[in-house]
């Protein structure tokens, strides 16, 4: 009988976890967000054209999407020589 609800038991214990490593992902990739607007958007660094590919991983980290933003804001900033806030 215990063996059929183990399986459901999983699944009611793993989502709290997964939901706050989610949440924390979408923080650190939020405050990744916040560097980069606040020290590089509007520097001009004699680039004519806004960097796209940043404007769009912002927009995935407000979305929730943090896989795709991370990796470009942490590139950005590291290429900037900031020294990226700790995670989680």
């Amino acid at each position: 009988m215990i063996r059929k609800f183990l399986p459901l038991l999983a699944c009611v214990l793993v989502p709290p976890a997964t939901v706050h490593a989610q949440g924390d992902d979408r923080a650190y990739c939020l405050e990744l967000s916040n560097l980069y607007l606040r020290y590089l958007a509007y520097t001009g660094l004699g680039r004519p054209f806004p960097d796209l590919s940043a404007i769009a991983a912002i927009s995935d980290c407000q979305a929730g999407n943090t896989e795709a933003g991370v990796p470009v804001l942490e590139k950005r900033l590291l290429d900037a020589r900031f020294t990226l806030p700790k995670r989680g």
